[in-house]
């Protein structure tokens, strides 16, 4: 602590001598035009001409600070009328500098760009950003705190490129449907362009975007004098129709094989005013999102994944904040399973017990005020799910697995001066019948200086869980502090989070563990202006400490440091060096109460990352790591390849490869003994990609996924009172060897056949295997997976986005 205490002082002191000015904006005076432009990509329209061009952009990397070269210089122009917003940029470059592969929408790829990004409420928070590039590939995203992106965010609007003989340009049109803005009569935008040269690894901004600020949209530009702007009526309607045939070899009797099956919903958009936007979806189908990457877990906390359900992920940036909203609790991964096998009767199995819950409707509605403030609603229902069970006579029967369930998440958050910002959140699980239901509140706030360059954020947060086994209820409490200095070439933070023992937000939340006082010091130097053999080079530093917050029993204690290096060649290399205090873990007996002394350990990591802008590129990481408890030792070994045939065909490999030797961990909890044991582990990933892009509109992937990891026991040990293990005496617990194998193949073909309708075709293959015996060697194991029972599934799925103002046009 003293320490601690020591660097903070330090800090104070060089920060104090070491601040800078925030960047002045830029400002562009807004046009408005009688006659829109045709988006074609060729900029003679007559709307153009008398419109002063956005230019001499400023490099934000290699070098910070730069000014565009004459002969690759960019210039955009943009204009307004009733309905949208309109963008013409040109991009001055040699032909053979342009890079232009065609990806999927939502990808750059190796490709330049042009992007608009609007913060039409001007709290340099929020913003919308809009991109295409050289290949005609559109990309959107939302940008909250900071900066940070949300490509899963989408909109439609329209673009065309051409290239020539002296660059490349692009037409861009944005309605105002896809936007959110105050209803004054006269407002002004924050607006930045933003311009990247792949083969170059060179990014620009209309107004300069300094390394050494934190965040990105409240170092926009301004577009001033806009004038009597309305978006109109904003509804549309996205419907889908989708079937599915799916084959798995159960050879159960009374359970098919073969499955046939056909579903249809809608996705609505409506546009209640200027800022706010109700969006639901109804009787949804995610049954063509890319597989989750499933694992060999032996921890005691479940894994997370990533959310891939688009309606989960696209702008849910309000709904975020304070991390108590984990979107696959809904449907995917809900926290509530019961297990009806102490409801079966004598005679009986279980047949079929589905996991997952059917989402049934999803509602949003989010947005802004012209003050600041905003405001979102989230509302889902999942239907209830039965577990299927038959006695020896094939006579079958339902039992309730889980319930019917209703989520929701109620937010404001209120902007602030200097980019701060306060906000109120809760979350609540409503179950029908006699399963418990949560609620959780937490107030958050965000204050930045007048210069962003100091801060001080925090949370505090309340569960309540009702109906929880014979309490009526259960209330919990946690609280988080953190404050630094984020901007300049010094940067530094200290954070603190406390959870009492009864803290519990996994109903909707990500939850691992509670009762914690945890603390952390980060201390970071950046040099972001390049040198005769680098191009910046950043290094950084943490202190960790962590105890229970009741009785404060001490828990760890680690230091790690990290350099990293990107050098003129635009290659860079990260180390990472970590030690580890022995330390307490009070979770991996799987026994309230029962401590495990876990080893001193240390360790170290080399990354290595490729340009990638070339054609092959490769890459990846070693690492090797040393517990002094048992002679532990690990082996990090990751290498990935990617490699461009030409604009239209790609393949990456990736391979990962994990040896253990010597690891303690928990085996079962036999009567008053808890069983641990020593032993080594070997996991091994392989997965391929492979693109074909026909046009910017339409191409085929391919995502095969190998992993196999197994747990190979040696020695078995009791868990001591004291936490220290002891040699098991008598038999060893037998059948506690483990092999977890996973096959997945997506092939999937997507073709945009018209602005936000789309037509998917997609087979799926995957195997699961799950043994208490292992077999050596990867191949094997690979052979047993692939010769073993496949799950196969074909779907084709038609979504057609209908807009209610132009079917009015056409009628």
């Amino acid at each position: 602590m003293k320490l601690m205490l020591l660097s903070l002082l330090c800090s104070f002191a060089i920060c104090t001598v070491s601040a800078q000015s925030l960047p002045i904006k830029r400002k562009l005076q807004a046009t408005r035009t009688i006659a829109a432009p045709r988006i074609d990509g060729d900029l003679a329209d007559e709307a153009w001409k008398q419109v002063i061009p956005a230019s001499e952009f400023i490099e934000n990397r290699p070098v910070p600070g730069r000014k565009e070269q004459h002969d690759r210089r960019t210039e955009v122009r943009m204009i307004y009328d009733d309905h949208a917003v309109y963008i013409a940029a040109r991009m001055y470059d040699h032909p053979d500098s342009i890079a232009h592969e065609l990806v999927n929408r939502d990808n750059i790829g190796n490709a330049d760009f042009i992007g608009i990004i609007f913060d039409t409420f001007m709290d340099g928070m929020n913003g919308n950003g809009f991109y295409v590039t050289a290949a005609g590939v559109q990309f959107d995203a939302k940008y909250s705190q900071n900066g940070d992106e949300d490509s899963n965010w989408n909109a439609v609007w329209e673009s065309k490129v051409k290239r020539d003989e002296t660059g490349w340009s692009a037409e861009i049109r944005i309605p105002y449907a896809a936007l959110r803005f105050s209803g004054k009569d006269v407002q002004s935008w924050g607006v930045n362009f933003n311009r990247k040269r792949q083969k170059a690894n060179q990014q620009l901004f209309w107004n300069e975007v300094d390394p050494k600020v934190s965040g990105f949209i409240n170092q926009a530009g301004l577009w001033e004098g806009i004038k009597g702007i309305k978006p109109g009526l904003r509804l549309s309607f996205s419907p889908y129709l989708s079937t599915y045939l799916k084959h798995y070899p159960f050879n159960t009797p009374n359970v098919k094989n073969t499955v046939m099956a056909f579903n249809g919903g809608m996705d609505v958009k409506y546009g209640i005013n200027q800022s706010f936007t109700l969006d639901m979806t109804l009787i949804p189908d995610f049954g063509q999102i890319q597989s989750d990457n499933r694992i060999l877990n032996l921890t005691p906390f479940e894994v997370k994944f990533d959310e891939r359900r688009q309606f989960f992920t696209e702008g849910t940036e309000l709904f975020n904040k304070g991390d108590l909203f984990y979107s696959k609790r809904i449907g995917s991964i809900p926290s509530y399973f019961k297990d009806v096998s102490g409801d079966l009767r004598d005679g009986e199995k279980i047949i079929k017990s589905p996991l997952e819950a059917k989402v049934l409707n999803a509602t949003k509605i989010s947005g802004r005020t012209a003050g600041g403030l905003g405001i979102g609603l989230f509302n889902a229902i999942t239907s209830s799910m039965k577990t299927l069970v038959e006695d020896e006579q094939g006579n079958q029967r339902e039992l309730e697995s889980q319930p019917l369930t209703n989520y929701n998440v109620f937010v404001l958050d209120q902007s602030l001066k200097n980019n701060s910002s306060i906000t109120l959140i809760n979350t609540n699980v409503l179950r029908r019948g006699n399963a418990h239901d949560a609620n959780v509140s937490a107030f958050l706030f965000n204050l930045n200086d007048k210069a962003n360059r100091y801060f001080v954020n925090g949370a505090a947060k309340m569960s309540l869980l009702t109906g929880v086994g014979d309490e009526n209820s259960r209330k919990g409490f946690n609280t988080e502090l953190k404050f630094g200095k984020k901007s300049g070439t010094w940067t530094w933070f200290y954070l603190q989070k406390i959870a009492d023992a009864k803290f519990d937000p996994s109903d909707m939340g990500f939850f691992t563990n509670n009762n914690f006082f945890d603390q952390q010091f980060n201390y970071g130097y950046q040099v972001y202006k390049p040198s005769s053999w680098y191009n910046k080079w950043e290094a950084w530093s943490n202190l960790r400490y962590s105890r229970l917050y009741k009785p404060g029993s001490y828990q760890n204690f680690g230091v790690d440091g990290n350099y990293y290096v990107e050098f003129k060649n635009f290659w860079s290399v990260e180390t990472n060096f970590d030690w580890q205090r022995k330390g307490q873990d009070f979770y991996e007996s799987r026994n309230a109460g029962r401590v495990f002394q876990t080893g001193e350990n240390y360790g170290v990591k080399v990354y290595v990352n490729p340009n990638k802008a070339k054609a092959y590129n490769f890459g990846g990481n070693v690492g090797y790591r040393k517990n002094l408890l048992l002679n532990g030792k690990a082996y990090d070994a990751f290498l990935f390849q990617n490699f461009r045939l030409n604009d239209k065909i790609s393949f990456g490999l990736d391979i990962d490869y994990q040896p253990r030797f010597n690891y303690a961990g928990w085996v079962q909890n036999s009567g008053s003994n808890i069983i641990f044991s020593s032993y080594d582990r070997h996991t091994m990933e392989n997965s391929i990609d492979a693109k074909y892009s026909f046009n910017n509109l339409m191409g085929i992937t391919l995502v095969v996924r190998h992993y196999w990891s197994d747990r190979r026991n040696k020695s078995f040990y009791t868990l001591d009172t004291n936490g220290s293990l002891i040699p098991l005496t008598g038999e060893p617990p037998a059948g506690t060897n483990r092999v977890y194998n996973v096959f997945n193949a997506d092939l999937i073909y997507q073709w945009q056949f018209a602005p936000g309708s789309e037509l998917s075709v997609a087979y799926k293959n995957s195997a699961e295997g799950y043994e208490e015996l292992y077999r050596k060697k990867y191949t094997r194991n690979l052979d047993a997976i692939l010769s073993g029972p496949q799950n196969n599934s074909l779907s084709v799925k038609v979504l057609y986005y209908l807009d209610y103002l132009d079917l009015k046009k056409k009628r």
